[in-house]
């Protein structure tokens, strides 16, 4: 059990399947993880934030082995874990959290102050997040144990919904974590930015907060289309017309009660700007702020990052954007940013996917593909595909 192969990330556009290292109870600075676990993984998933990053240019290493998304068997426990066993099946946040901060004390497990040199929040696999070796491979190391981890009731239940579960890493949270900061709720009108998979698992979402009308825009026909089918109305960001006209058509009125960004910074034009190759990156934010009711709420699962190279102008190369935020105080919105700090909401999720009261497997529509086969997910979710990747590293899905 000393083999390893895992995605590791070779520039801009580029992944490639390697031996890597087998997992050690080492944390990133070479300090011992008594604290943590090895784990044979079941699923790991490719994610959008994934895609940013490897896209366009960033301070990301080259070498760096990937993934964020990840639910496993633990096959070894450190000397300081008492409540994870071997043989577990688990799913982990992908937030790095201590469990002992202020922060995660209070439940701002995205924020952790104590597992990133550099500022606040861990993940693994992702720039600038700490240096914690990444989840798509065939074994990783996870620390805090006892705290991070979820362990599933009942192991042979939790294998035949694998395809469900494994989105309790972070789609699934995050799509939940946008709607509840929106207001979410019974009969709200909601508008998600967005048909990638974080947009589908909000649409979901929303439709389990018990929302009346989710509508969801985007320019990809394919992706629009699965929106329709699991029972949402659509905009097509494509169409010369705008989005306010296109809700309007569809509710009676040019506005919603709650907005859920799930494009983040590298969003594209509308109508006759629409440009799939081009970046405007305040673009969906100053959409939100028009569309959203006075007295609403926008949720930003999106992601936006504070340093972009790739970025067109100077300004958003620094991570400043161009916002119309004066109609959002004048409408008195109210904003909710950050990662999703995912131990607030995985275990009631979970129940739900249990329990059957949320198909997302079928909402964000998952592919389970072999682990020699990521890098042509990659390339496929990068010409926008209308489905979420599930490498399978040990052929367990079958």
């Amino acid at each position: 059990m000393s083999s390893n192969r895992g995605v590791v990330y070779l520039g801009s556009g580029k992944v490639e399947v390697q031996t890597i290292d087998f997992p050690k109870l080492v944390d990133p600075r070479g300090n011992k993880c008594n604290h943590g676990v090895i784990l044979k993984i079941v699923s790991t998933n490719i994610c959008g934030s994934d895609q940013h990053m490897v896209r366009g240019p960033t301070t990301a290493p080259i070498g760096m082995v990937l993934g964020h998304e990840i639910t496993g068997e633990v096959i070894e426990c450190g000397s300081d874990v008492q409540f994870i066993q071997q043989g577990d099946l688990v799913s982990v946040p992908f937030n790095v959290a201590c469990g002992r901060c202020r922060n995660c004390e209070e439940r701002h497990t995205d924020v952790c102050l104590n597992v990133n040199p550099d500022r606040p929040g861990g993940a693994y696999g992702y720039v600038d997040m700490g240096g914690w070796i990444g989840g798509q491979a065939e074994y990783v190391m996870v620390p805090y144990a006892d705290f991070n981890l979820l362990k599933f009731p009942n192991k042979a239940q939790a294998m035949e919904k694998i395809p469900d579960l494994t989105c309790l890493t972070d789609i699934l949270p995050t799509g939940y974590h946008g709607c509840v900061t929106a207001g979410v709720t019974s009969g709200s009108t909601v508008y998600i930015a967005g048909a990638g998979p974080v947009g589908l698992a909000a649409a979901a979402s929303a439709q389990l907060l018990g929302a009346a009308v989710v509508i969801v825009g985007a320019g990809n026909p394919s992706r629009l289309a699965h929106a329709r089918s699991i029972g949402c109305e659509t905009v097509d960001i494509s169409k010369d017309a705008l989005i306010v006209e296109q809700i309007e058509q569809i509710l009676g009125v040019p506005e919603v009660d709650c907005a859920v960004d799930c494009v983040g910074f590298e969003a594209h034009g509308h109508g006759k700007d629409y440009d799939p190759k081009k970046g405007i990156p305040a673009i969906v934010l100053n959409t939100m702020m028009e569309v959203t009711r006075a007295g609403g709420a926008v949720g930003i699962p999106g992601l936006y990052v504070t340093e972009d190279p790739g970025a067109e102008d100077e300004a958003a190369k620094l991570g400043n954007l161009t916002m119309r935020f004066g109609l959002g105080w004048a409408k008195s919105l109210s904003f909710y940013t950050g990662q999703t700090p995912v131990k607030k909401y995985n275990r009631g999720l979970m129940m739900a996917i249990l329990n059957d009261k949320i198909q997302i497997a079928k909402a964000v529509n998952v592919q389970v593909i072999p682990l020699d086969e990521a890098p042509q997910g990659y390339q496929a979710f990068d010409k926008g595909a209308a489905k979420k990747f599930v490498i399978d590293p040990h052929g367990s899905l079958k």
